[in-house]
């Protein structure tokens, strides 16, 4: 079974255990998904069965956009409600002050990762490290934050969105909107992907890969049985030379080419679609 779709993945449950649950609801045993949700975080994930699992890398799925609450004065690790250690009472701000400072977090941004997060550290995951009270540093990362907006503000929980580029951490922006607002701790209460670029969960109804992809599509003009067997192609019979990756139309599959330095190869040979 061929199928790329968008799934809801529920707040409690692993990506992977959720992936298996959807395995058998399909009744199939080659499936993947990308960008992974952990238990505490819920919403979109898209899902690939089949040959679809090979595109994922060419998947128009970015900016993402996530809707969090913020936890004022709610101090853990985890930077959420699944480890708190301690909740401190915080004064009420003024709701023009909460949106103003969620909105300056839009631009270009550097900051730690949190402890707790799947990043590696001498082929560990620092959660791994984190949990058996192992000592390490996180090197410090950047985030394109496109848009933040204020939600919904019912003290000490500031519900925003934000919408960001790939491998931004919410939580971290979560404790940021809690330090530039005067406090030390604040942990989300909640977390949720509303999109990942295009993909917006439709009730897992099933997509077209051509119109997911985020290369653009490339014409080739000699004899169709060289890309039917995956045959070499010749520059010369591309319709664009420029160097990048492209995917070919065959009708009833397609294959995405890396033209670089006058050379075309295949990077996907045949996608049934």
């Amino acid at each position: 079974m061929n199928r790329l779709f968008v799934a809801y993945k529920p707040s409690g449950i692993g990506s992977n255990l959720f992936l298996s649950k959807l395995k058998r609801k399909y009744q199939t045993k080659k499936a993947g998904f990308s960008g992974t949700l952990d238990p505490f975080a819920k919403g979109v994930l898209i899902v690939g069965m089949g040959s679809y699992t090979k595109l994922f890398r060419f998947l128009d799925k970015t900016p993402k956009r996530y809707r969090a609450t913020l936890w004022l004065g709610a101090k853990s690790d985890t930077l959420d409600s699944e480890m708190i250690e301690e909740v401190v009472i915080v004064p009420e701000f003024e709701e023009i002050e909460i949106a103003k400072v969620v909105k300056s977090l839009e631009g270009e941004l550097e900051y730690e990762p949190p402890i707790f997060s799947a990043k590696q550290i001498n082929g560990q995951r620092a959660y791994d490290l984190a949990r058996a009270g192992k000592e390490f540093t996180l090197e410090k990362i950047y985030s394109t934050i496109y848009e933040t907006k204020l939600i919904h503000y019912a003290h000490p929980f500031v519900t925003f969105e934000a919408t960001v580029s790939e491998g931004t951490y919410i939580r971290s922006l979560g404790l940021m909107v809690a330090k530039k607002l005067g406090l030390s701790y604040g942990s989300l209460s909640a977390l949720e992907r509303l999109n990942e670029g295009q993909f917006f969960y439709e009730d897992e109804k099933p997509l077209d890969i051509r119109t997911s992809l985020a290369i653009e599509q490339n014409f080739y003009h000699g004899e169709s049985d060289n890309l039917k067997y995956g045959r070499v192609l010749a520059l010369e019979d591309l319709e664009i030379h420029a160097d990048g990756y492209y995917w070919l139309d065959n009708g009833t599959f397609l294959s995405v080419i890396h033209v670089e330095n006058e050379q075309v190869n295949y990077e996907l040979g045949r996608v049934e679609c």
